[in-house]
């Protein structure tokens, strides 16, 4: 690390930058808890900060630290965090937050080798983590920051990969050790910053640039070429049925998704991936009437790996031959009671729709 930090180093200019343009008001940052920055590196995997913003405001008002969100059952996380998406994130963070209390006394642990060993937290989260909450010297590598670095450094080849990945790691430490002392929490957020408002994937203000005089991509004319694509595969299509049964009182039966997969310990409407298997269930479960159910329209969803195309099919005044009983994977619903349940957005959206 430099006794005297660079005057004019790529480190020293993002800073620059950050005190004029970078967001200095986020919810996270009043008061900068290491808890708070912990559940704001989460959230913002995946998701902008405009998005991230009103559930994290609703997240600290029920848990507002640590042993709040280790006592808080995992429905109650998931119905926080219902309509952010990828849910694994929620379920990481509930199972952190209990480990946190079994070893580390109900607080975040300022160790990088502790953070790595808790659910859902990498290097990267980690050393930002650190670097925010306490003002360590740890780089952080996310997505905004490796096309910045990429760009910057003329660096070729998809960041994903492991060669890629170990390059930018080697660059991010040695930007890291310019930042002058007191400064890292605010280097930190400028690099995300930076990335998320002028270094866009598209069109960069490279013309706003502090940084312009030394890109590599700009000088060579390839700013809308880095960071290399990750190599295109074409996304598999699935079709499923959704079964939206109601009872005489109007509730809807709800059924938890298993404990792993796609919005897996989430509440949903009972799926099958064809027609005599969901003609099997409702057999088993009501009786006859399949063939009266109601089309609504198909719901389309996309996720990281394949598309989900799902068609829903209704029933009205449903009675189901064995009761539903508490502790059960299936519940009847009141609209009422959406809001306290860990649902996946495009069913909540249908369910509101349907019960309104």
């Amino acid at each position: 690390m430099s006794a005297m930090p660079p005057t004019d180093s790529f480190a020293s200019r993002l800073l620059q930058w950050f005190d004029v343009s970078g967001r200095h008001d986020l919810p996270w940052q009043h008061p900068r808890t290491p808890y708070r920055v912990w559940l704001s590196e989460i959230m913002l995997q995946q998701t902008q900060v405009r998005v991230v913003i009103p559930y994290f405001e609703r997240f600290t008002g029920a848990l507002p630290d640590v042993p709040a969100l280790a006592a808080a059952s995992l429905d109650e996380v998931l119905a926080l965090w219902s309509g952010l998406g990828y849910y694994a994130r929620a379920r990481n963070l509930h199972a952190a937050a209990k480990l946190c209390v079994e070893w580390h006394r109900g607080d975040l642990p300022r160790d990088f080798d502790a953070l790595v060993a808790l659910p859902g937290i990498g290097h990267s989260t980690a050393g930002a983590i650190l670097a925010q909450a306490w003002g360590e010297r740890f780089a952080i590598l996310d997505g905004n920051v490796k096309r910045v670095l990429c760009r910057v450094h003329g660096v070729e080849g998809w960041p994903g990969s492991p060669q890629v990945e170990k390059q930018l790691w080697k660059i991010a430490r040695e930007h890291v050790d310019d930042v002058p002392a007191g400064r890292l929490a605010d280097y930190t957020q400028a690099q995300m910053d930076f990335g998320a408002t002028l270094c866009t994937r598209h069109d960069p203000a490279c013309v706003l640039c502090v940084l312009q005089d030394d890109c590599v991509a700009l000088q060579t004319g390839r700013v809308e070429a880095l960071p290399t694509p990750k190599p295109a595969k074409p996304l598999p299509e699935r079709q499923a049925l959704a079964l939206l049964l109601r009872d005489a009182d109007g509730r809807v039966l709800l059924q938890r998704r298993p404990p792993t997969g796609i919005w897996a310990a989430l509440w949903s409407l009972p799926e099958h991936p064809d027609h005599d298997a969901a003609r099997a269930w409702f057999g088993s479960h009501v009786g006859d009437g399949y063939d009266d159910s109601e089309a609504l329209d198909v719901i389309a969803h996309g996720f990281t790996h394949y598309r989900l195309t799902l068609q829903p099919l209704a029933w009205r005044g449903v009675t189901l031959k064995a009761a539903v009983r508490d502790g059960d994977d299936q519940r009847w619903i009141d609209a009422s009671d959406l809001s306290a349940l860990g649902i996946p957005a495009p069913i909540r959206t249908l369910l509101e729709q349907q019960l309104a």
